[in-house]
């Protein structure tokens, strides 16, 4: 059951996504090296990107926090970020929202913070007058395909690649 509902993450939220960001890259890379082969800096790079869409109105960065007591500050243990992206000038449709990652750390999985942090996202999608939201999945993560159908999310296109 969701304990905390998504916020808006601020600077000071950073040092708890930076090692979510090494997470979701260390998860991608099992799955498929040859599709996600970061760079030896990715880190770095996520670490000067994600302050820019903190202050972007274009883009979306969230967090969902772990219980909290008085005692313990919350603790980001999910993200989301996203942006907003030109489409290609043959369509009706000029831009929407891209999600570019979303992780929620093991021991929070299955509380609703996923699903929370994708709803969040498609309203903020919404309330920018974009009519679609698009994001890419691995074709081994069955879950996160399962938990985006739930949020009313559909196959639009099948990506395929050949390493040459």
């Amino acid at each position: 059951m969701i304990s905390t509902v998504p916020r808006r993450a601020t600077p000071a939220d950073l040092p708890a996504i930076l090692p979510m960001v090494t997470d979701i890259c260390a998860f991608h890379t099992r799955l498929d090296p040859a599709r996600f082969d970061y760079l030896p800096d990715v880190l770095d790079r996520y670490e000067s990107w994600l302050p820019q869409r903190i202050a972007d109105p274009r883009s979306l960065l969230l967090v969902a926090d772990a219980p909290h007591t008085a005692a313990a500050p919350p603790r980001p243990v999910a993200f989301l970020v996203a942006t907003t992206e030109p489409n290609i000038p043959i369509y009706h449709t000029r831009e929407f929202a891209f999600v570019h990652d979303l992780w929620v750390q093991p021991a929070h999985r299955r509380s609703g913070l996923g699903r929370a942090l994708a709803l969040e996202a498609i309203a903020w999608a919404r309330s920018r007058g974009l009519s679609q939201l698009r994001l890419e999945t691995a074709a081994l993560n069955d879950s996160a395909r399962a938990l985006f159908t739930t949020c009313g999310l559909k196959t639009q296109s099948i990506e395929m690649g050949l390493n040459l």
